[in-house]
């Protein structure tokens, strides 16, 4: 066993380890929904919630999962094995692995659209586009049928071959490379938006401070957000912790990677909508942005066809780290505790997920093959996987890890832990973290889990 810990590859460093835990926590979420609800939500009276909620939520449960992975240098299953013979907590892993799966049988879907979306660009196919048009673009993008199982393949080929290569050669050499360059497209696509006329109708809406938005409501999406955002409660963060060397300081790289995918965000925001507002649009949660109303403003630009590249390639970037991150959750488990190869792994699980995607892919429409079908309390394949994982799997998974790291582990294991064995002069963040960990944490939570189920409402 020993052996194995000496084989098993980690990330090189400090950077190699904030740019591949921001690439998992950077997604398709980042460039649309955050923007939307922040501006629906109150602006920057809002961020200032979230920023709050993520302080209580989003790290301990971040500082958490680092903490298993790294104590234990093993895959989210093998790590609460090690750390306690209780059945109950051992569940944790199981969470994680079913919420791999399942988040990755519809995100591998709505990747292969942001693919396609860029060969799209490249052919032209937005040139003198109309709303009619791009709404029947991405109709057809999704209903497919073969279309949009191709551009699924695609992108998990994608995604595979990267898997393969490794931890320090596959996902920390594409993540520093993709990370930055994801920085640079976006504020060059947020510069551009920001000199079209009406632009500031667009800051208006991300950024006035409106506190009478500030409803019961919106202080539960700030919350569900600060949760959900972060990649947490679906063991990725247990996985990339486990790459941890032990100089990294897990309490300072929560804090910077959350700061960081805000700022991701907001950036994403300041790109959409100065230029949405600009063409006198209304701003709309999901694929209608994404994938209808961005072609048909960024398409009236000058040079507005290799912006319109630009910025699907830097959601297919973020779109790819992401799915890079859950599927690495899979092959640790293989490889570790099945005894796996690496490679076939990689291809064990990316035919799985391609198997069980389709059905997601075949039913992401009404008009899709399998669009009519009911599988779970009236919804398709598609919305089914969407809601288990996001609903009941994550919010409880992250709840047995914030009890379990608050309430089973013994604080000096923490304490030596957090501080690199007291290399780090922090035991007084140490101790404020225990004490959230064990009261707040775990009742917001609560808290989100009801809501995503509306067992509470405002």
């Amino acid at each position: 066993m020993e052996k194995e810990k000496i084989n098993r590859e980690s990330f090189s460093g400090t950077l190699a380890v904030f740019f591949a835990t921001l690439g998992s926590a950077v997604g398709l979420g980042n460039i649309w929904k955050f923007p939307y609800v922040v501006g629906k939500n109150g602006g920057a009276a809002f961020i200032l919630v979230y920023l709050i909620c993520v302080a209580f939520v989003g790290i301990p449960v971040m500082v958490s999962e680092f903490y298993i992975g790294r104590k234990t240098h093993k895959n989210v299953m093998g790590a609460l094995k090690e750390l306690t013979p209780n059945p109950l907590w051992k569940t944790i892993g199981v969470f994680g692995i079913l919420t791999a799966y399942f988040i990755m049988f519809y995100y591998s879907c709505v990747a292969g659209w942001v693919y396609s979306y860029i060969f799209k660009a490249l052919k032209g196919d937005f040139t003198n586009v109309t709303a009619d048009s791009a709404s029947t673009l991405f109709g057809k993008t999704v209903v497919g049928p073969w279309p949009p199982l191709v551009w699924q393949f695609i992108a998990m080929a994608v995604v595979s071959l990267i898997l393969i290569k490794g931890v320090e050669k596959g996902i920390e050499r594409v993540t520093k490379t993709l990370i930055p360059v994801l920085f640079v497209l976006i504020i060059v696509c947020g510069i551009r938006a920001l000199t079209l006329p009406g632009a500031s109708e667009g800051l208006k809406f991300l950024f006035k401070v409106d506190f009478s938005q500030i409803t019961p409501g919106a202080i539960l999406a700030a919350m569900g957000l600060a949760f959900f955002k972060l990649s947490l409660g679906m063991g990725t963060m247990v996985t990339y912790g486990s790459y941890f060397t032990k100089d990294t300081n897990l309490i300072s790289t929560s804090a910077k990677v959350a700061v960081a995918d805000t700022i991701v965000s907001l950036l994403a925001g300041i790109a959409i909508f100065p230029t949405v507002f600009s063409f006198g649009m209304k701003p709309e949660a999901g694929p209608g942005l994404l994938f209808m109303t961005i072609p048909l403003v960024f398409s009236k630009l000058p040079f507005g066809n290799i912006l319109l590249v630009a910025f699907f390639f830097l959601t297919a970037i973020a779109a790819t780290t992401a799915m890079i991150s859950i599927v690495e959750v899979l092959i640790a488990y293989f490889t570790e505790e099945k005894g796996f190869k690496r490679s076939s792994a990689v291809i064990i699980n990316a035919i799985i997920i391609l198997l069980m995607g389709s059905l997601a892919t075949l039913s992401a429409d009404k008009a899709s093959v399998l669009g009519n079908l009911s599988v779970f309390f009236g919804k398709g394949f598609f919305d089914t996987f969407d809601f288990i994982s996001s609903n009941i799997l994550m919010p409880i998974g992250g709840l047995l890890i914030a009890l379990f790291v608050g309430y089973i582990v013994k604080k000096q294991s923490l304490i030596n832990e957090l501080s690199n064995n007291e290399n780090l002069k922090n035991i007084g963040l140490i101790t404020t973290f225990k004490y959230v960990l064990m009261g707040i944490t775990p009742i917001l939570l609560i808290i989100v889990f009801l809501s995503s189920l509306n067992i509470i409402k405002f």
